[in-house]
Parts: structure tokens; sequence; C-alpha cells
């Protein structure tokens, strides 16, 4: 790894670490503002797949979070880019309110699979045409694999089952967009002017969060929630709140 620079950059988790659905996480209003007040660039990252880029924002400013929009990058938004890279036609498994973001993109005929969070469509049916487009050849873009993802009645099932499971039954690889992969977070601070060894994660994810960041060269800050509690964590070495 390289040697640690200056501070110049801070990436922060959404979801688990500023707000948990419709709730601000208690403190992270003022945190923010502290934040803001030092010398660093903060960007917002994220996995959500279950609303659009404008409508996470509207959802962050409604409790009261100060953030723009071009302050944000999703993994929606890495899941795009890659689609219009490959110049495929995604069978889209994502929830219906994060399909704003993929205007433009042809879906008939399809000739690969998308997954996100995706709850009212993982059923049997749905996932059978996808494990039959894959047999024929299509590649399996997961937008990330998160195990489980923390809502207010608890923890529910995120979309890495799902796509391991296709994986499995087709013999065949998912490209991963999301954290914890590397380009996910390279691609958040393109633009800051910032190496990673000049940046820090924040974020309650240990894996995706944390681990994505080390592996590429970042600190990482773990924010202890409920979101990990009682499943089995792997070691870091970064800071812990």
């Amino acid at each position: 790894m390289a040697a640690r620079r200056a501070l110049k950059a801070v990436l922060v988790d959404l979801s688990g670490t500023l707000h948990i659905e419709d709730a601000a996480v208690p403190g992270a209003q003022e945190a923010l503002k502290r934040l803001r007040g030092a010398s660093v660039i903060v960007r917002f990252v994220t996995n959500t797949t279950k609303e659009s880029k404008q409508d996470l924002l509207e959802r962050l400013r409604k409790l009261e979070f100060d953030i723009s929009e071009n302050e944000i990058f999703t993994s929606l938004t890495a899941a795009r880019s890659l689609l219009e890279q490959k110049q495929v036609r995604p069978m889209l498994l994502v929830d219906d309110r994060a399909l704003p973001d993929f205007k433009g993109i042809q879906t008939s005929d399809p000739n690969a699979v998308v997954i996100g969070l995706a709850p009212e469509h993982f059923h049997y049916q749905i996932l059978n045409q996808a494990f039959r487009l894959l047999l024929d050849g299509a590649p399996l873009i997961a937008i990330h694999k998160a195990r489980y993802y923390k809502r207010k009645d608890g923890l529910a099932l995120g979309p890495g089952p799902f796509v391991t499971a296709l994986e499995y039954a087709t013999d065949t690889k998912a490209t991963v967009v999301g954290k914890p992969e590397k380009t996910f977070f390279l691609e958040a601070l393109r633009g800051t002017g910032c190496e990673p060894e000049e940046a820090v994660m924040i974020g309650d994810d240990c894996r995706d969060d944390v681990g994505g960041a080390q592996d590429v060269g970042m600190l990482g800050i773990l924010v202890k929630t409920v979101h990990h509690r009682g499943m089995k964590q792997r070691t870091m070495n970064g800071s812990a709140l």
C-alpha cells in the first residue's frame, strides 16, 4: 500500500449510516454538519437499488440532510454505465422505483440479466426467466451482492443470495458493480482529484464499506449500528466509531 497522505476526501455510506428508510440515524445530521466544517471533499456512496437517485435525494432532504445531487454516487449509476459500455439489453430485476435511472436503456428482447434489490420480483417464475437467459449465454450483472440490509422491522435478505443462486444454477460468475468492488470506490473518487490514500470511507457494513475501502487503499471507519448485530464479522484494521 502507498504511504498515507493528508486526508482530502470522505466517502459516506447512506442507508444504515445516515438513515434507515424514512428515519435519520440519531445524531447523523449534526455529524454531517461538523464534517462539512472540515477542509475535505464529501461524497455520498450507496449500494441502494430500492429507488432512483432523485427519489433518494428527496428522501434525504426531507430528513434535513444538506446534500446535493452531484455529491451522490450510487451502484445504479455504476450499473447503467456498464450497460452502456457493453451495449446490451438487460432484463432488469430491480425495484420499480429504481427504473428512472435506466431511462433510455433498451430492455426489449433482453440479452443480459441485471439484479438489484427487488423483493417483489424475486419469485420462481421471474428468476427462472433469468436462469434461462443465462443458460443461453447472457451475462449476469449484479448491482451489488449484499447479503442483507437494515429495515425498520429488522434485517432483510439483500440481492446477494439471489445472485449467488443464479451463479450456482448456471455455473457462471456475475460482474459486480457496487461496493465492495474496487472500481466502485475509484469511480466515486473520480473528479475529486484525490487518490485512495487521501480518502476515508465511513459506513456500517464491515465487508462492503470498510473492507472494500481498505482493499483499494483507503482508510475505513465502521459505524456500529444494528446492521451487523448478531452477524459474524470479518476483522478489520480500520477504525470503529
